[in-house]
């Protein structure tokens, strides 16, 4: 049965590259159902192309069962971000159903409103030096790929958690930290000049929540490169996070135990 939720955000997919985690993003849209979902930015990672388009299957797959969460009611919002702005140029206009939008205001079912924004506008290495933004993402590529190595080994170890290099650092570098306080404080300001209740974002690919001095809520949908997180509003219209790691084992946890308490008959 289907997880179901009133709105769930998700970002920086990034399909279209070797890091995405389509595999546990597809079995993530298989088994979560919403009445609203949001796409906020670097969903497909247009940058990569200039390189060589790499495009499987199941990168496929997953455009099309968005697609199809369209066809069947859900509400589908494409907010581009810095990977795949030349979609911007697109705004106001709709493609199999999905609405693409420069910016959205979601107001959550106990009456919050939050502004939903890519979050890149508020990265002042993106802004100002566009090729400096590329080089960093190149390195987080490479980053990626001695960690998909890393887990390999641990696989075989017999280690069963992932373990990513990238969040390490983020955790433990001072000038890394710094910049994420920073980001977090100016989106807060801007949630703050919109006269919103809070603002959803992605971007720096590391999912939170959280209260800001401003008295402003800041929420990160955090990435599918690493983490595999979302945001998501239940019916009384409260946000939290999604590990899908950690939830989707859950669920088969739950599933294997009820086949051995009710074993179907033979």
């Amino acid at each position: 049965m289907a997880l179901h939720y009133r709105s769930i955000w998700i970002s920086d997919t990034h399909l279209g590259t070797k890091g995405c985690k389509a595999e546990q993003l597809r079995d993530f849209l298989d088994n979560v159902e919403c009445d609203t979902l949001y796409l906020v930015g670097d969903i497909i990672d247009l940058w990569k192309f200039k390189s060589g388009l790499y495009w499987p299957t199941l990168h496929n797959d997953i455009v099309q069962r968005i697609f199809s969460k369209a066809k069947k009611g859900t509400r589908v919002i494409y907010i581009p971000g810095n990977h795949d702005e030349q979609l911007r140029k697109h705004v106001g206009m709709h493609f199999n159903g999905v609405e693409i939008q420069l910016e959205a205001i979601h107001e959550t079912k106990d009456g919050r409103k939050f502004l939903v924004v890519h979050g890149d506008g508020f990265d002042s290495i993106v802004c100002n030096n566009k090729n400096l933004a590329y080089i960093g993402g190149e390195v987080y590529e490479v980053l990626l790929d001695m960690n998909r190595w890393f887990n390999h080994l641990r696989s075989f170890m017999g280690y069963r958690s992932h373990w990513s290099l990238s969040a390490f650092l983020k955790h433990k570098v001072k000038n890394i930290i710094q910049v994420m306080d920073n980001y977090q404080h100016i989106l807060s300001l801007e949630a703050h000049k919109k006269n919103v209740d809070g603002i959803i974002c992605g971007h720096i690919h590391h999912a939170d929540i959280a209260e800001m001095e401003c008295g402003k809520t800041y929420c990160n949908s955090g990435d599918w490169v690493e983490s595999c997180t979302a945001l998501a509003e239940n019916e009384a219209g409260q946000i939290s996070i999604i590990r899908w790691l950690e939830e989707s084992q859950h669920l088969l946890d739950e599933q294997l135990e009820r086949e051995t308490n009710y074993p179907q008959a033979a």
